[in-house]
């Protein structure tokens, strides 16, 4: 209520103001247009003025916040990343103080003055060379900077590199480490079901997978033979709702069969040492590690902030991105100055009601931390017979 009143009082008084302004013209019988040198001189002051708090404010903020833009990267590349953001800021803020300062001088110094006449030109090429010239070469700084810096993050990774797997569903994330052989067994999604909820390629997922298929196109064929006979009554949308997903089990049944025949023995031994988790997201400091993303359901985006990583995680699709952790959790506590700091896994991408909730919780530690959490926190991935 008091804001309210504040608001409408400071109104009132704005155009009081102006009315008395507007009077004082009249009794002087001058013209709205006709200023004087000291209006002139009384606003080129406060334009002064206005400039040297603006950038006084400015000046404060970045000195008081400027470093909180982005948390502490905990990544090789990250300080990379962190150098082309720095590099990009000062470019933006020495281009704004540049302009915006010689604005303000020549608002103050070329002000309205009795007898002094504004020149004209239309066109000048020196200057047009000078702003296209200057901002095409910063522009191209950032950009051979910025490709130089994709270009080793996108690279081929290293034979130590570490092969992970991190797969997205609403709303939650599950990660598959490959084994001794650093190899991820295959994986498709016709074979997921509550037995293999990553759909890993193994004769007896495939047998599993058939099986499941079999089940449903019975209790659907089931149900339409019942509405045929006329013991039980379905709706015709009902029945071509039925029909339709029947006739998509039996595609997805003969394709599993396809995939029997297409992998051999050879091919599937790669997933016998996989190993997953739902619960945390472990990796070893130094190590680096290649991620390929997959989607179960939807669109999502798998973004770790502390490690200045994020690659969308789409349907039908594999992702891929590298980076190598250089800071353990515990130490990045203890720079923090904060105990209960966790690295963070979330999804940058709204992918349904409950997409606040997907996370993970990313820790970083020696390797034998590591090979310690391994005994105790992750579950075999494949089909047990």
């Amino acid at each position: 209520m008091i804001f309210w009143i504040i608001t409408i009082l400071t109104l009132v008084t704005a155009a009081q103001l102006m009315r008395a302004s507007s009077l004082s013209r009249k009794i002087s019988n001058k013209k709205e247009e006709d200023i004087s040198d000291a209006s002139n001189n009384w606003n080129a002051f406060g334009f002064a003025l206005f400039t040297i708090a603006m950038f006084g404010s400015i000046v404060f903020m970045l000195v008081k916040y400027g470093n909180g833009l982005l948390p502490e990267s905990a990544s090789e590349h990250g300080q990379q990343i962190d150098f082309l953001f720095n590099l990009n800021w000062i470019i933006v803020f020495a281009v704004f103080f540049l302009v915006n300062g010689v604005l303000f001088i020549f608002a103050i110094k070329y002000r309205g003055k009795k007898g002094q006449k504004a020149f004209y030109f239309a066109h000048d090429n020196r200057l047009e060379m000078i702003w296209t010239v200057i901002p095409a070469a910063a522009l191209a700084v950032i950009i051979i900077l910025g490709l130089r810096t994709w270009n080793d993050i996108t690279s081929a990774p290293s034979d130590s590199t570490k092969v992970v797997e991190l797969f997205g569903e609403q709303f939650s994330w599950t990660a598959r480490y490959s084994g001794e052989d650093n190899k991820l067994g295959y994986a498709d999604y016709k074979l997921i079901n509550g037995k293999n909820p990553l759909g890993v390629v193994t004769p007896e997922s495939m047998v599993l997978g058939i099986a499941e298929m079999d089940k449903t196109i019975d209790k659907l064929y089931s149900r339409l033979q019942s509405d045929s006979a006329g013991t039980v009554m379905f709706s015709e949308a009902k029945v071509h709702e039925m029909n339709s997903r029947m006739e998509k089990f039996i595609r997805i049944k003969e394709r599993i069969i396809k995939m029997q025949n297409h992998y051999t023995a050879d091919k599937l031994v790669v997933a016998n040492d996989d190993f997953y988790t739902k619960s945390e997201l472990h990796l070893v400091v130094g190590q680096e590690y290649q991620f390929v993303f997959r989607s179960k359901d939807v669109m999502h985006s798998a973004y770790f902030p502390h490690f200045r990583a994020q690659m969308n995680v789409v349907p039908g699709q594999r992702t891929k991105f590298k980076f190598k952790p250089i800071i353990t959790s515990k130490d990045m506590r203890v720079s923090r100055e904060n105990p209960d700091f966790n690295y963070i896994l979330l999804c940058n991408k709204i992918c349904g009601e409950s997409h606040s909730n997907m996370k993970m919780i990313v820790v970083v530690e020696t390797q034998e931390e590591f090979d310690a959490w391994k005994k105790e926190n992750t579950k075999t991935a494949i089909v047990q017979k």
